[in-house]
């Protein structure tokens, strides 16, 4: 097997007395598109600052193509686009891109980059005069500019509209047939589930699942039932094979490991259930469930 493109090896770091990042080793493929997830103070934000050499490695090592973050990032093999611009914001977008361009030996071409970020009639539009998800169109295009072998995307499809965020997904999808590595971080697991080979989960700082989308729901319970029920949550937290109960618009919301032997059971107890649907876990649900399960610890993003 190739080596990893990028490896954390037990990497920890702090912010005074409290840890953002907590003996964390993970490894990211070449040629795959792979998705951080975790909840706000997770830690991801310190780990994408790691990598890109933006902070300095306090305890453990990372390897970015092979090389440590502060040499990697010289080399400029990777785009990135950060949840802060950071650009000047007084230039058009067409000089935004030919700036950035001017910095790479052999950049994209610009027409292109419009093309794939949805940027047509926007090219003499000052930055400061776009809305927000065209900023984030720009900031894409920008991180596209120098062709590079891995792409950091943090956030990349925040404050897009639907046919946007599907228009993103479709060039992140094609960059990766044509062999770019994609480091994506986001809080939307359709996203997530649509684009990712590879999920990993962090919390409070640590790993909690690693692996494929299936993998990662297969830690789960596997079906969710919703309902209308007399029933109390107490007594549905009783039936067999029921992993929790909540109460959702009206309806209840049951996750089972065995949905059958839950539904037999349930419809014993109570004969007038009614607005039943039973659904397959997704990867939302197998996030909601390994986060909040996780233990606690006084832990910063």
């Amino acid at each position: 097997m190739d080596s990893p493109l990028i490896r954390l090896d037990e990497v920890s770091h702090r912010y005074g007395n409290k840890a953002a990042l907590d003996a964390v080793s993970i490894e990211m493929q070449s040629g795959q598109v792979t998705a951080l997830l975790g909840p706000n103070g997770a830690g991801k934000s310190t780990l994408i600052h790691l990598l890109l050499g933006l902070l300095p490695v306090q305890s453990g090592h990372i390897e970015v193509m092979g090389r440590t973050p502060s040499v990697a990032a010289k080399a400029g093999e990777w785009g990135t686009m950060l949840q802060s611009s950071g650009v000047q914001d007084t230039l058009t977008v067409i000089e935004l891109l030919n700036l950035f361009a001017s910095l790479y030996p052999a950049p994209a071409e610009i027409d292109s980059l419009i093309d794939e970020a949805g940027l047509e009639g926007l090219e003499r539009t000052r930055f400061e005069r776009l809305s927000g998800g065209q900023k984030q169109r720009v900031m894409f295009a920008l991180a596209l500019v120098g062709q590079p072998r891995l792409l950091i995307l943090d956030e990349p499809t925040t404050g897009l509209d639907p046919a946007a965020r599907r228009g993103l997904w479709d060039v992140i999808s094609q960059r990766r047939a044509q062999g770019v590595s994609v480091l994506l971080c986001t809080h939307y697991m359709d996203e997530a589930e649509k684009l990712a080979d590879q999920i990993i989960v962090l919390n409070r700082g640590r790993v909690l699942a690693e692996g494929s989308p299936d993998s990662i729901k297969s830690r789960v319970p596997n079906a969710q039932i919703f309902a209308r029920s007399r029933l109390t949550l107490d007594e549905l937290r009783r039936l067999p094979a029921v992993q929790s109960v909540e109460s959702r618009e009206q309806r209840l919301s049951v996750l089972s490991s065995d949905a059958p032997a839950t539904l037999k059971a349930w419809l014993a107890a109570d004969q007038e259930l009614d607005d039943l649907e039973v659904k397959g876990a997704d990867l939302e649900t197998a996030f909601l469930n390994l986060t909040r399960k996780a233990p606690s610890k006084e832990l910063l993003s």
